[in-house]
């Protein structure tokens, strides 16, 4: 990968991040001329999600674990072993969703999205467009848009992550101090391993929160917190 890790904090971008839920360096092997460019090229947090849209636009069904009937699929679909989709969940897109996770009841998960292994997406959850690694819970009363959240990280109730600003310009994120364009109309939060934020915390577009921080209830996310 092209930058430094001061590029792409909060996370540490190498061959082993796992984007749809495989490494990096296993994407590169069998990559065409595009994607290859793609992942060769890929510097900022938010290039991994322009990474994930692409190599799930040819996404396989396999489902290996349990579907609730009362469950909605609407689109390519991988699920490992050990996982359970709960009543009222509706799965629209290309989603792959790992081993041994709970999904449900009630919540959605859409666009290109990745749920890694022993995840917990709750009661009234919206997840949509991101990459969430193992050991991640969203309990309930969230929304997640196109962000990406980091190994063990825990979203209070009612933690909401806007994606969108008021007049629809690319999302801006500082990286190293300086104000990047990240080339995304819609951008939500990138969030490092280990942050647990307080019920009802609001994250502004484009913020970035270090590994192990942690927010109190009812705190909005102006800057990004290190």
């Amino acid at each position: 990968m092209n930058g430094n890790q001061d590029d792409s904090w909060p996370l540490k971008i190498t061959g082993d991040f796992r984007v749809a839920n495989r490494p990096l360096s296993e994407w590169l092997e069998t990559a065409d001329e595009e994607l290859r460019e793609m992942i060769l090229a890929c510097r900022f947090p938010w290039d991994l999600l322009a990474i994930q849209e692409r190599v799930m636009a040819g996404w396989e069904e396999k489902i290996s674990g349990d579907v609730h009937p009362a469950a909605v699929i609407e689109g390519r679909v991988q699920i490992g072993k050990g996982s359970r989709i709960l009543p009222g969940v509706f799965i629209e897109g290309n989603v792959v969703i790992g081993e041994g996770c709970k999904i449900g009841p009630n919540c959605y998960v859409r666009g290109s999205t990745a749920i890694g292994d022993r995840c917990h997406i709750g009661q009234s959850v919206e997840i949509k467009n991101s990459i969430l690694l193992s050991g991640t819970n969203v309990g309930h009363l969230s929304y997640v848009g196109d962000s990406i959240l980091g190994e063990n990280v825990n979203f209070g109730a009612g933690t909401i992550v806007s994606n969108l600003r008021h007049d629809g310009r690319n999302h801006l994120s500082a990286v190293n101090g300086i104000q990047t364009d990240t080339g995304r109309r819609k951008f939500g939060a990138v969030v490092g391993d280990g942050v647990h934020t307080g019920i009802g915390t609001l994250v502004y577009p484009g913020r970035k929160i270090g590994a192990g921080m942690f927010t109190l209830p009812g705190d909005i996310v102006r800057k990004d917190i290190r």
